[in-house]
């Protein structure tokens, strides 16, 4: 008889956690890096608190969520880059011919604003991810022949541009994560984080809605087309 995998029930397990509409719900929505209560989940899943509150437990027991408490309110983030690299690899699965069509005007207009641009856990993704992820290779900053890595004038720009890299840690700084709007890969890793955390903070972009959604500014129009060349039509 074959001995099984000692993997196979931990695999299992966490098939299982996923495999929940609810839970995966929270999971989508938690890739926009940020902590969200208990209540906000609910409302976003559109289920009552009791049973969210069931379903979170599960995903930090898990060890898909962490939780933190503050005053009465119960916060629940993604544990780690990890998690957010397996929810969004699972998600870009779904190809575009079994994707749900919207059911309204209201959730075209969001499909249409996360997939123009939005944060995929802690880095840029949809279009405009793609475009910074084009100039950046086409501009030789960034490999993507053997994987994604930056290259020498790649670290050079990012210095340049006063974006540090965290370089202490075991996270690759340069990583690519399939976008499941554009099915091409985007820039992830530390250099991913730390150009959207850029962004976000220099006012290039702004988050709109209750979403992932992020849009470009006009600051960050001329930004993006001073330092990568990037035409303004290619962010819209």
């Amino acid at each position: 008889m074959a001995t099984k995998d000692p993997q196979a029930p931990h695999l299992a397990r966490l098939a299982a956690l996923i495999a929940d509409e609810t839970r995966a719900a929270c999971l989508l929505a938690l890739l926009d890096g940020r902590a969200w209560t208990a209540g906000e989940l609910a409302r976003h899943a559109g289920v009552a608190a009791s049973t969210l509150s069931e379903h979170l437990g599960k995903l930090v027991a898990g060890g898909l969520l962490t939780e933190e408490r503050q005053g009465r309110h119960r916060y629940v983030r993604l544990a780690d880059a990890r998690v957010a690299q397996l929810v969004e690899d699972l998600a870009a699965q779904v190809t575009p011919a079994t994707a749900v069509r919207p059911r309204n005007l209201r959730e075209s207009s969001a499909g249409s604003a996360m997939a123009r641009g939005r944060t995929c856990y802690d880095h840029l993704a949809g279009r405009l991810g793609i475009a910074v992820t084009d100039a950046l290779t086409v501009r030789g900053l960034l490999r993507q022949d053997t994987g994604f890595a930056l290259t020498d004038a790649g670290l050079g720009w990012f210095d340049s541009a006063g974006i540090h890299l965290e370089r202490t840690g075991r996270r690759p700084l340069a990583r690519a994560c399939l976008d499941w709007t554009e099915r091409r890969p985007h820039l992830a890793g530390v250099a991913g984080a730390a150009l959207c955390r850029h962004a976000l903070d220099a006012g290039w972009c702004v988050r709109i809605g209750s979403e992932r959604a992020v849009k470009v500014t006009p600051s960050g129009e001329r930004a993006l087309g001073e330092l990568l060349g990037i035409e303004a039509g290619a962010l819209w």
